[in-house]
Protein backbone atom coordinates (compact mmCIF):
# COMPACT_ATOMS: atom_id res chain seq x y z
CA UNK A 1 0.00 0.00 0.00
CA UNK A 2 1.42 3.62 -1.23
CA UNK A 3 1.48 5.85 1.61
CA UNK A 4 2.67 9.39 2.34
CA UNK A 5 2.61 10.55 5.90
CA UNK A 6 3.17 14.49 6.37
CA UNK A 7 3.98 15.60 9.70
CA UNK A 8 5.25 18.51 11.39
CA UNK A 9 2.94 21.50 10.89
CA UNK A 10 1.32 23.88 13.95
CA UNK A 11 0.58 26.56 14.78
CA UNK A 12 3.73 29.59 14.89
CA UNK A 13 4.30 32.69 15.43
CA UNK A 14 5.36 35.21 12.38
CA UNK A 15 9.05 35.09 11.78
CA UNK A 16 8.90 31.61 13.17
CA UNK A 17 10.13 28.28 11.88
CA UNK A 18 8.81 24.37 11.31
CA UNK A 19 9.97 21.76 9.63
CA UNK A 20 7.57 19.07 7.67
CA UNK A 21 8.54 15.92 7.20
CA UNK A 22 6.97 13.42 4.86
CA UNK A 23 7.30 9.70 5.17
CA UNK A 24 7.38 7.58 2.23
CA UNK A 25 6.03 3.63 2.02
CA UNK A 26 4.74 1.33 -0.53
CA UNK A 27 6.88 2.90 -3.45
CA UNK A 28 10.24 2.74 -4.86
CA UNK A 29 10.39 6.55 -3.14
CA UNK A 30 14.25 7.63 -4.72
CA UNK A 31 12.99 7.00 -8.25
CA UNK A 32 10.48 9.72 -7.77
CA UNK A 33 10.66 13.41 -7.69
CA UNK A 34 9.26 15.19 -4.63
CA UNK A 35 7.23 18.03 -4.03
CA UNK A 36 5.16 20.32 -1.36
CA UNK A 37 1.93 21.66 -2.57
CA UNK A 38 0.17 23.64 -0.35
CA UNK A 39 -3.22 24.99 0.09
CA UNK A 40 -4.68 28.14 1.61
CA UNK A 41 -7.88 28.65 3.21
CA UNK A 42 -10.35 29.40 0.10
CA UNK A 43 -7.63 29.11 -2.48
CA UNK A 44 -6.20 26.91 -5.35
CA UNK A 45 -3.58 24.39 -4.88
CA UNK A 46 0.40 26.15 -4.81
CA UNK A 47 2.80 24.66 -5.87
CA UNK A 48 5.87 25.45 -3.62
CA UNK A 49 9.44 23.34 -3.85
CA UNK A 50 10.44 20.56 -5.74
CA UNK A 51 13.59 18.40 -5.18
CA UNK A 52 14.71 15.74 -8.29
CA UNK A 53 17.67 13.71 -7.44
CA UNK A 54 20.14 16.24 -7.26
CA UNK A 55 18.11 19.44 -8.04
CA UNK A 56 16.06 21.80 -5.92
CA UNK A 57 13.21 24.69 -7.32
CA UNK A 58 10.95 26.81 -5.27
CA UNK A 59 8.23 29.01 -5.43
CA UNK A 60 9.31 32.55 -6.06
CA UNK A 61 7.20 32.95 -2.76
CA UNK A 62 9.16 31.28 -0.18
CA UNK A 63 12.38 31.42 -2.29
CA UNK A 64 15.07 31.70 0.52
CA UNK A 65 12.87 30.82 2.93
CA UNK A 66 11.99 27.20 2.49
CA UNK A 67 14.64 24.12 1.52
CA UNK A 68 13.20 21.46 0.83
CA UNK A 69 15.51 18.00 1.20
CA UNK A 70 15.31 14.53 1.16
CA UNK A 71 16.63 11.20 2.81
CA UNK A 72 16.09 8.33 0.27
CA UNK A 73 17.78 6.03 2.88
CA UNK A 74 14.56 7.00 5.62
CA UNK A 75 12.46 7.33 2.70
CA UNK A 76 11.70 10.72 4.01
CA UNK A 77 11.60 14.19 2.26
CA UNK A 78 11.53 17.59 4.41
CA UNK A 79 10.67 21.42 4.21
CA UNK A 80 11.99 23.76 6.15
CA UNK A 81 10.43 26.45 6.37
CA UNK A 82 11.95 29.63 8.18
CA UNK A 83 10.84 33.46 8.02
CA UNK A 84 7.01 31.79 8.14
CA UNK A 85 4.37 34.96 7.45
CA UNK A 86 0.76 34.65 7.61
CA UNK A 87 -0.01 33.90 3.92
CA UNK A 88 1.97 31.06 4.81
CA UNK A 89 -1.22 29.73 6.63
CA UNK A 90 -2.15 26.61 4.45
CA UNK A 91 -2.52 22.83 4.84
CA UNK A 92 0.91 21.68 3.51
CA UNK A 93 0.80 18.37 0.86
CA UNK A 94 3.37 16.31 0.28
CA UNK A 95 3.43 14.79 -3.70
CA UNK A 96 5.65 12.16 -5.59
CA UNK A 97 5.44 12.36 -9.05
CA UNK A 98 7.55 9.72 -11.32
CA UNK A 99 9.13 10.64 -14.57
CA UNK A 100 6.32 8.40 -16.62
CA UNK A 101 3.35 9.79 -14.84
CA UNK A 102 2.32 8.02 -11.44
CA UNK A 103 1.72 10.31 -8.63
CA UNK A 104 0.82 10.03 -5.27
CA UNK A 105 -0.50 12.28 -2.54
CA UNK A 106 -0.31 12.22 1.41
CA UNK A 107 -2.85 13.85 3.50
CA UNK A 108 -2.19 17.11 4.33
CA UNK A 109 -0.83 18.86 7.59
CA UNK A 110 -1.73 22.27 8.72
CA UNK A 111 0.49 24.84 9.29
CA UNK A 112 -1.15 28.26 10.94
CA UNK A 113 1.29 31.34 11.14
CA UNK A 114 -0.26 33.24 13.45
CA UNK A 115 0.38 35.77 16.76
Amino acid sequence: EVQLVESGGGLVQPGGSLRLSCAASGFTFSNYYMNWVRQAPGKGLEWVAAITTSTTNYADSVKGRFTISRDNAKNTVYLQMNSLKPEDTAVYYCHARHVYGSDFWGQGTQVTVSS
